[in-house]
This record gives C-alpha cells, sequence and structure tokens, in this order.
C-alpha cells in the first residue's frame, strides 16, 4: 500500500485549531497535531461504526484493553492485565487525576522543566504546591537531568512527580540507566509516579522507549502510566487515551477521583484506537520514516542556515527545541518569528523555567511546508542581522 505524505490537504476550512487559530498568511507549526490523514483502517473502522447509525452508551471496551496489554508485552515485555488499564478522554485529565488522587493540600508535585504546559498546571490547578527540576545542557548539546536538583526536590513533602518520556518539547528518550534512577529516587523518598508517555510510539532510529512501570514490579506498584493513540495515529479529536495502573490501591483511587467528574471514553474514539492499534502498523512506519527525514532535513538546514539558533535532534516526538538566544531573536522568538517570518511556533516560555529565549517547532507536517517556514525564518534572521 502506498501511503501518501506529502498531499495538501486542506485544513484551513475544516475545525482544525492549529490551522485556523492565525491568519491565512502564516504558516502554523506549533500545536502537537500533525497534517498526515488518519490511517486508512481508521477512517474505514469509523465510517462503518457511524453507518449504524445508534451512538448510545458504548459498553466496556475490554477488546481494546487485550489489544492494549498485548501491544506493551510485545512492544517492551512489559506484562499488563487488561483489568490494569483504565480508559480515558485525554492523557491531561490523567495528570489532574494523579495530582488529586495520590497528594492531599500541601503535598508538593514535582516536574522537570521545561516540560508541556498542562504538566506545570496541573499541580497547580489541584492547589498542590509544584516544585520544579531543570536540566542541564552536555557540551554536545544534550539535555540531561540535574540529578542534584531532582534529589532536593523529591523533599519529605513531595508525594508525586510527573514525568514526560518521551520528554516535551526537549525529544529526550530517556534511557534504561536514566530512568533506573528516577525510580530509586522515587522508591527510596516513596513518591507516586505519574508518567505521561503519550509520544511512546515516536522513537527515532537509535533509541528505544522503556516504560518506566516495566523496570521491575516495585516500581509498577508505585506508577501510573500514561499513554494514547492520539499522537501516533493523529486521533488527538477523538478523545481516547489510558492509563496502566498496576496497583489496585493506585488504582481504585484514581478511579474514585475520576467519579461524576471525567467521563468514558466516546464510542467513536474507542472504535479509532482499536483499528489503529490493530492495523495501523504500515501506517505508522511509513510516518516515522518521514518523520526521521523531516528531522535531519530541518538540524542540516539550521546548523547551515540559521546561525545564532541551536537545535538539539529530537531523539523522540515530532517537536523540535530551538534554543534562539544566541540569535536577533533572542528577546522574544515566539512573536519575532510570527511577525517577521509569518511562522508561527510555541513560546517557550510557557514551558517553565528554561524555556525563555527558546521556540518549540512542530516538523510533523509536508516537507514542502516545512521548507518554506524555514526558509522564511532564515529570512527574518538575515533581515534583522542587516539592520
Amino acid at each position: 500500500m502506498i501511503i501518501d505524505l506529502d498531499s495538501s490537504i486542506d485544513r484551513r476550512s475544516s475545525d482544525s485549531v492549529k490551522w485556523g487559530a492565525y491568519a491565512p498568511d502564516v504558516l502554523p507549526l506549533w500545536v502537537a497535531d500533525i497534517d498526515f490523514r488518519s490511517p486508512a483502517a481508521v477512517v474505514s473502522a469509523l465510517h462503518e461504526r457511524v453507518g449504524h447509525g445508534i451512538f448510545g452508551y458504548g459498553k466496556d471496551p475490554h477488546q481494546l484493553a487485550e489489544v492494549v496489554a498485548a501491544r506493551l508485552a510485545a512492544l517492551y515485555a512489559w506484562q499488563v492485565s487488561p483489568s490494569d488499564v483504565v480508559f480515558l478522554p485525554g492523557v491531561v485529565p490523567g495528570l489532574y487525576l494523579s495530582c488529586r488522587a495520590f497528594t492531599a493540600s500541601g503535598d508538593n508535585v514535582a516536574v522537570q522543566t521545561p516540560v508541556y504546559p498542562p504538566i506545570l498546571r496541573a499541580p497547580l490547578d489541584s492547589e498542590r504546591t509544584r516544585t520544579e527540576v531543570g536540566f542541564i545542557r552536555t557540551d554536545d548539546g544534550k539535555q540531561t537531568i540535574d540529578w542534584d536538583g531532582f534529589a532536593q526536590a523529591l523533599d519529605g513533602k513531595t508525594r508525586l512527580l510527573i514525568l514526560c518520556n518521551p520528554h516535551n518539547p526537549l525529544g529526550r528518550v530517556f534511557s534504561r540507566g536514566e530512568l533506573e534512577r528516577v525510580a530509586d529516587h522515587c522508591q527510596r523518598r516513596d513518591v507516586v509516579i505519574c508518567s505521561d508517555e503519550i509520544h511512546c510510539d515516536l522513537v527515532f532510529p537509535g533509541y528505544q522507549h522503556i516504560p518506566i512501570a516495566s523496570l521491575s514490579p516495585e516500581i509498577a506498584q508505585r506508577t501510573v502510566t500514561l499513554m494514547a493513540p492520539s499522537k501516533t495515529y493523529n486521533l488527538a479529536g477523538l478523545d481516547c487515551s489510558f492509563a496502566v495502573i498496576q496497583n489496585p490501591q493506585l488504582r481504585a483511587r484514581f478511579q474514585k477521583a475520576r467519579r461524576g467528574i471525567v467521563p468514558h471514553v466516546n464510542v467513536l474514539g474507542l472504535t479509532a484506537a482499536l483499528a489503529a492499534y490493530q492495523d495501523g502498523q504500515s501506517w505508522l512506519e511509513a510516518v516515522l520514516a518521514h518523520l526521521t527525514a523531516n528531522r535531519d532535513l530541518l538540524l542540516d538546514y539550521a546548523r547551515a542556515h540559521l546561525p545564532g539558533v541551536r537545535i538539539t535532534a529530537p531523539e523522540g516526538t515530532y517537536l523540535a527545541w530551538l534554543d534562539c538566544r544566541d540569535s536577533p531573536a533572542a528577546a522574544q522568538p515566539y512573536q519575532f518569528f510570527l511577525a517577521h517570518a509569518k511562522v508561527a511556533l510555541n513560546d517557550g516560555a510557557l514551558f517553565g523555567p528554561g524555556g525563555e529565549g527558546c521556540v518549540r517547532l512542530n516538523f510533523g507536517c509536508r516537507r514542502a511546508v516545512l521548507l518554506e517556514a524555514l526558509g522564511r525564518m532564515r529570512n527574518a534572521l538575515d533581515n534583522a542581522r542587516a539592520r
């Protein structure tokens, strides 16, 4: 089957937030939403389900839970039971539920910044205290965990760590050694781990995603793992994700926290997820090849034509973190590129400490769009230097 990822699909005339948030002359490379048509198997399954014509309450999706459990075993040698899988209408509700289920007023929640903004907001919206841990940039540009800061953050009042792996926005795929060290700190300090692993399927050659809960039975007993088909298969608008919670006590507390507030997944979201996981592998392989080429193009172009902008090769996700602090865009890079290049990126300041002077770029798009955006950014920087 030929899977065309470079054909132009008009999203401006649809209900797309990504393409509708800015003026028509702006190229949107911001929100984590790829521009590829979802797998044909998903579209076909949705057509069939819609054709039934009745959309009443759906039953417990046991088949999908079995597919998820089999997938985790095949990909990560991680043995979970279908009963460990809790379906949710999004990963973000899972972040909030974890804050409310496993901490109390006055407790600390540790996060690693810069990080996906809802991870920053979840502790504060839940009336908890947020403790921030940064990263250290090595000589080769790689972002590594600040271990001294990490140990200090897990103090006696910290009850929960929100981990993001693969990391958004830094694109890190943490190694087994790094995850074991994180897990050891949490084990010794009796900290529950909420691990946002929504980008786990989007990992580049040479790297391997490892669910932190798969490290050992002991770590599994203190971990809530959040995953979804949404980023992988471009299904975000269908609101289907899941938590894997192997500890029955934690699972019961999590379910209690959602009661009457967080609804079940809608029937179309469940239909799409099942079709994607069962029949979407060839599509995913094509997407990963396309994203790898886009990532490499971006890196080569930046090194050659965007002096002062530093990009470390993402190990996973379709998001690149651009450090613009040595460029003419240093003061407000988001505003600079929007005003002078007509390219919409994500403002790094919204990702917390360490995000100042940076922007996030989504390269999950047609190659022609990426090249056009990069050309505009180059011209904007060149013009600024010439002034």
